[in-house]
């Protein structure tokens, strides 16, 4: 038996630039499942990612689901892509079997906390405090150098890389410190500033942008008292939720996330197309 890709509607080309289709999966003129393929909205028409991805339960763990992946990889490079990707969710233990299996790996995981009602105190001799107008600069800077040097050692090209960075930070950032819903706060210990946290107060929860201690004062627990700092703002914005984003192959990063109760929730993962 055949396994192939069916069209259930014409090429959609987006507002947004992008461009999308629908298709059923079948074996041979039997629909056994269905798949969404489109262009990336932030890397543009050379990058694919696979939205959706389903069979049904009657026809599963008979490599549907394989075929379909690769036959929308074809699809993608149809349209002039060079790399795919897609979002797993933690809980879809047989999709991430099946993206490892195709060669997709991991770039970055999404996390979740649920919080307490009372906010943790700092250690000792640790303080936060709003972070200036005149470290501003210099923190924006080094954070968009930063972020784009993260992508790029994760497959995307520098270009791309550094234009998402420029246009992420001036999206979540048009009025720099005083961004409604941005809480931007450097962590001092004993009057020394340690390190800094960026974090974005949503509708009903919170999202660690950017966590960093300095480097000279890496190692004695300062980071731990950032990601306190962050609960505590949180719970006192009246939300009860904590996200953040952890690139793979951060393994202290990972480790301090892990030790303070963070759950993946999902997994970003992408593959060239060669």
């Amino acid at each position: 038996m055949t396994t192939t890709l069916r069209p259930t509607e014409p090429l959609q080309q987006n507002a947004d630039g992008t461009r999308s289709r629908r298709f059923q999966v079948c074996v041979n003129s039997r629909s056994v499942g269905a798949i969404h393929l489109g262009t990336h909205p932030v890397f543009g028409t050379g990058v694919a990612r696979i939205t959706k991805l389903h069979i049904d339960e009657a026809d599963r763990r008979r490599g549907r689901g394989t075929v379909a992946a690769l036959a929308a990889e074809e699809v993608a490079r149809g349209w002039g892509c060079r790399r795919i990707e897609a979002v797993v969710p933690a809980a879809s233990e047989a999709g991430l079997r099946l993206a490892t299996a195709l060669g997709y790996v991991v770039r970055n995981r999404g996390m979740e906390k649920a919080l307490a009602d009372t906010p943790p105190d700092l250690p000792e001799g640790s303080r936060a405090r709003p972070m200036t107008e005149a470290e501003f600069g210099p923190w924006l800077e080094k954070g968009k150098e930063d972020y784009a040097r993260s992508w790029v050692e994760r497959g995307v090209p520098e270009a791309e890389a550094r234009a998402k960075s420029e246009r992420d930070h001036a999206t979540l950032l048009p009025n720099g410190p005083a961004t409604p819903g941005m809480l931007i706060s450097v962590v001092e210990h004993r009057g020394t500033p340690v390190g800094t946290l960026w974090l974005a107060v949503r509708e009903s929860s919170a999202f660690v942008f950017d966590v960093e201690t300095d480097p000279a004062h890496r190692g004695k627990g300062h980071g731990r008292t950032l990601m306190l700092l962050a609960e505590a703002q949180t719970i006192a914005e009246g939300r009860r939720t904590l996200g953040l984003n952890v690139f793979a192959g951060n393994a202290p990063a990972e480790r301090l996330y892990a030790s303070l109760g963070y759950e993946t929730e999902q997994y970003a993962m992408y593959k060239p197309l060669l």
